[in-house]
């Protein structure tokens, strides 16, 4: 099948494209730097899903990934971008559409625009697995918690923050990109029945949602 995964330079949305090229996917990914993934089955355009242009490619999944935070356009981005790439490649009726949200989007324990933009992710979905619903595809929301990228260095390096983070987190860990991303393939490939859903997989720390920063 052919993916199109958004924000696939680093972190989540890189370890989503290994992922789904490991499981012998021809993966496209679309992001506002090059690439850091070499794959014969990978094609990598540089592009911003606010305004730049997006690719005419059929596809069969979709995966919004691309996300930023605390940076003054986490609502054009997040949402806004996210919409625009979703609204246009609905058209070619994917069996699945998969959106990377956050658990801040239930608990707001996060940035504010960064935990609205998210929310709005996930209300977004819900609107768009109705319509889905139509050629039987299905569209689901993942929102982690906290995941071990480098887009969380600050507090994953000091040692009195992530001493409070932990003492927040139940299950005393954070996931790997790489569990998200099996998460991921999980809702886009092998779930075949369960839509319009917000699944978290946080360890726990939404039951506390108490934000260290």
């Amino acid at each position: 099948m052919r993916i199109l995964i958004t924000g696939t330079s680093k972190g989540i949305g890189k370890a989503i494209a290994e992922k789904f090229l490991d499981m012998g996917h021809e993966v496209l990914g679309l992001d506002m730097v090059p690439p850091f993934l070499s794959h014969p089955r990978y094609r990598h355009i540089v592009t911003d899903i606010v305004d730049g242009p997006l690719p005419e490619e059929k596809i069969d999944i979709l995966i919004n990934n691309a996300g930023v935070q605390e940076s003054g356009r986490d609502i054009e981005v997040n949402l806004k971008g996210t919409m625009r790439v979703t609204e246009k490649y609905l058209t070619y009726m994917p069996k699945s559409v998969v959106f990377i949200a956050s658990a801040s989007a239930s608990t707001g324990a996060e940035f504010p625009a960064y935990a609205a933009s998210k929310g709005g992710v996930v209300a977004y979905m819900k609107n768009v697995a109705l319509r889905a619903a139509e050629w039987g595809g299905t569209v689901n929301s993942l929102s982690p918690g906290g995941v071990t990228t480098a887009l969380n260095d600050r507090v994953m390096n000091d040692p009195a923050l992530w001493g409070q983070i932990m003492d927040e987190t139940p299950l005393k860990k954070w996931a790997t990109p790489e569990e998200i991303a099996e998460w991921v393939y999980f809702l886009a490939v092998v779930n075949k029945s369960m839509t319009a859903q917000d699944l978290i997989v946080d360890n726990g720390e939404s039951s506390r949602a108490k934000f260290v920063w």
